[in-house]
């Protein structure tokens, strides 16, 4: 998109602001660290444009309190209390890495299916203008989620709700149903000189 404009325009009969102004589905995938950063960036601006945003992690620890989770519930605070920016929601699936760790899989993938349950509800009654799954493609790889049904579900959401997923080893079907997809690819990483993850950085 050369200084923002599409290299092509179908044939669909939208108009310009019609087309520009369509809910989209985002895949941020690939094995770089990054992709829920990313996410979360784009969901600090949607909630500066008013629209609210539903956090569902599905990996990340039960117990473990990221810097995005408290920067949002805080921004949640700022909009009860003033009326800027929109409501915004932080929900945790399971265990988290223990799903890795301590085995008892079949738990986790109820708690896992049942996250997305009440996702597929959320998106029924247009409760957010931006959700996102975050490493949302694992119980997808693993066999928890229904792939082909989080398509079908996600390409007849009703209303102006946008969808950001995000984890590695992005199934196909997901990549081909997205308007946008991006890969990160890791060229250097502290970690490959020895350096472990710090607070303000990985978390």
């Amino acid at each position: 998109m050369p200084q923002g404009k599409p290299t092509h325009v179908p044939a669909d009969g939208l108009t310009t602001r019609q087309r520009r102004n369509r809910p989209l589905l985002l895949v941020h995938t690939g094995q770089m660290k990054g992709k829920s950063t990313a996410a979360f960036g784009l969901a600090l601006r949607a909630w500066t444009a008013g629209l609210s945003i539903g956090v569902f992690q599905f990996v990340k620890s039960a117990k473990w309190r990221v810097g995005e989770e408290n920067a949002f519930r805080a921004l949640g605070e700022v909009h009860r209390h003033t009326g800027q920016g929109a409501p915004v929601a932080w929900h945790k699936m399971g265990e988290g890495w223990s799903w890795i760790q301590r085995g008892g899989a079949a738990d986790h993938a109820a708690d896992a299916l049942e996250g997305w349950r009440q996702i597929q509800r959320d998106l029924a009654a247009q409760r957010h203008g931006l959700y996102v799954l975050d490493e949302f493609t694992y119980p997808m790889k693993w066999g928890w989620v229904d792939v082909d049904e989080v398509v079908d579900t996600l390409a007849n959401r009703p209303g102006f709700q946008h969808v950001v997923i995000t984890g590695r080893d992005a199934d196909p079907r997901l990549v081909a149903a997205a308007d946008l997809v991006a890969e990160l690819v890791k060229v250097k990483h502290p970690m490959d000189a020895g350096q472990k993850g710090q607070k303000g950085i990985e978390w």
